[in-house]
């Protein structure tokens, strides 16, 4: 728990289960990552804003969001719309702006406007370095075959129940010249379960498709091992509810086996949740509840991020969706993670790493936003994995501690293995250890290995390693040695990346570029940091 607590607290009594095959026992870290990172904070690091203060950035770029769009070189018809900020302890403030063309949002078109503390300009990050134009915006295809084709689409991606809203107009630049597009939003159910929103982008004169893209962004992680943890609470006119006020209201939520609704907010009588069981519906909520604070506090300690979206505002988790439902997912809809009961309704998959991997999910659309298809979607997925990692590292749970394996407890194989493994990702079966140039037509949860793979070894370094009672060995593509910074160090360097460089439309070679301007910023260009990202890029492949 971080220091900034101060008000009540209730203590929730969870029973401690261990899963069958656990690779861990309480010991003595040994890795790169054992030793904490002492060093000042460079002066490219971001800096904690407070609420007010980011509101007052946001609101100076929005009223010089004109003069912005004229000093980088954008055309008349273009204008731009504030999404996020980010200041270093330098000065420099990192802007994100989405970009819209003659009234129409272009998608692919989002960019990130870097500047001194001097108000020079230092340069900006683009999704797409193409001239966004088109000869018109009246479109040659009626709606309504724009949308039956859609629908066409989302049946063979086996959507069940397949309902297309209204499509709209876009101009699509994420990959080559910019076209008039309709994008249409297709609502049902995926085959597991899941609920569907994909996006299918049209051609608006050809009525080709030219992009599809799941915005429900799932996956997997601990359930009922985190014993005997506390959790806001507040007293309400009849008792208490899960709701947690020095952490932007975060509440979370009984479904009750449905598969839609906001669900029913969990009250106790004497403020003591759940028996760490599954017979008990409060037990899911109070590990829910547990993982969504220790996320909120790891952003806001490490990096200074106060909530998902930087505003200070709390997401909302509802438990217990559907029946014997093995998964769990962000929405950006609703602001919420939203989570299953896992086989036979015994194992819900709310723990530490699902919550911040779900959370996380969250903080990357506020931020990068990488669209959740091809390389940029396996980024996405990655990046909430390895800040489930750090979250576990950094919560220092003893009965779930840090380690480089993803989903480890749940026994989602019925074997005891887990989900994913950082260290070497094909030990799961499908993840890719290095990019190769297939990379991009991979499941998302299997291309993700690759900055899974990445962030280990700039953590931990290669080979064999002894962390937390965890035996790791991991490889290199080249047979190379590469030497880890820390994870610490890592984490910054992914985080600065994330906020300040990477945009829609980053793939693996551009995130290789975003994670060494970052580590140039924060560490310089000849910096041992720098040179080791590089090394651990070429370690998976990517160069």
């Amino acid at each position: 728990m971080t220091s900034d607590i101060s008000r009540k607290r209730s203590t929730l009594a969870i029973a401690t289960t261990v899963a069958a095959g656990a690779l861990l026992t309480a010991g003595l870290t040994t890795g790169a990552s054992a030793q904490p990172d002492k060093d000042t904070e460079p002066s490219g690091s971001p800096v904690a804003l407070s609420v007010p203060a980011r509101a007052d950035l946001l609101q100076d770029a929005s009223v010089e969001r004109s003069a912005t769009a004229e000093r980088i070189g954008l055309g008349a018809k273009e204008k731009l719309v504030v999404r996020d900020v980010v200041k270093d302890a330098d000065g420099t403030t990192h802007t994100r702006y989405e970009r819209s063309y003659d009234g129409l949002p272009v998608l692919g078109g989002d960019l990130v406007v870097h500047t001194a503390k001097s108000g020079e300009l230092k340069g900006v990050t683009k999704a797409t370095e193409a001239t966004v134009k088109v000869a018109s915006t009246d479109a040659k295809l009626a709606k309504g075959s724009v949308a039956k084709s859609a629908e066409s689409t989302a049946a063979k991606a086996k959507t069940a129940q397949a309902d297309a809203q209204a499509p709209r107009k876009v101009i699509w630049a994420a990959s080559g010249k910019p076209v008039l597009a309709y994008e249409t939003v297709v609502t049902g159910v995926q085959k597991d379960g899941t609920p569907s929103r994909l996006h299918v982008i049209t051609d608006a004169a050809s009525g080709k498709k030219l992009y599809q893209y799941q915005a429900i962004e799932n996956g997997t992680g601990n359930s009922q091992y985190s014993g005997k943890v506390t959790v806001g609470s507040k007293k309400g006119t009849s008792g208490y509810e899960l709701t947690d006020k020095t952490r932007g209201g975060h509440r979370t939520f009984d479904l009750k086996h449905a598969e839609s609704g906001a669900g029913k907010l969990f009250k106790d009588a004497n403020d003591i949740w759940g028996n760490g069981k599954p017979s008990s519906a409060q037990t899911a909520a109070v590990d829910a509840a547990y993982g969504a604070q220790l996320t909120w506090d790891y952003y806001k300690s490490v990096h200074g991020r106060t909530g998902i979206n930087g505003d200070g505002k709390g997401a909302t988790s509802r438990v217990h969706y559907s029946n014997g439902y093995v998964n769990a997912f962000w929405d950006d809809s609703c602001f919420c993670m939203t989570y299953g009961d896992g086989e036979g309704d015994k194992k819900p998959l709310t723990s530490i790493d699902v919550a911040a991997h779900e959370m996380t999910h969250g903080v990357t659309s506020a931020t990068g936003n990488m669209e959740y298809s091809g390389e940029s979607g396996g980024l996405n997925e990655a990046t909430s994995d390895i800040f489930a990692t750090a979250v576990e590292f950094k919560a220092k749970n003893p009965k779930d501690v840090g380690d480089y394996l993803i989903g480890e407890k749940i026994d989602i194989n019925g074997d005891g293995t887990p989900l994913r493994y950082m260290d070497k990702p094909s030990k799961d079966g499908g993840s890719l250890d290095k990019w190769n140039a297939n990379a991009g037509n991979v499941d998302v949860h299997y291309s993700s290995g690759i900055a899974n793979h990445f962030f280990y070894l700039l953590s931990e370094g290669s080979g064999k390693k002894r962390i937390n009672g965890v035996q790791y060995n991991s490889p290199t593509a080249d047979g190379s040695k590469v030497l880890g910074i820390g994870r610490g160090k890592a984490e910054k360097i992914w985080f600065k990346a994330l906020t300040t460089y990477f945009t829609s439309t980053t793939d693996y070679k551009a995130a290789r570029k975003g994670t060494l301007r970052a580590a140039k910023d924060l560490y310089g260009a000849t910096s041992t940091e720098y040179k080791r990202v590089a090394a651990a890029w070429t370690g998976v492949n990517v160069k």
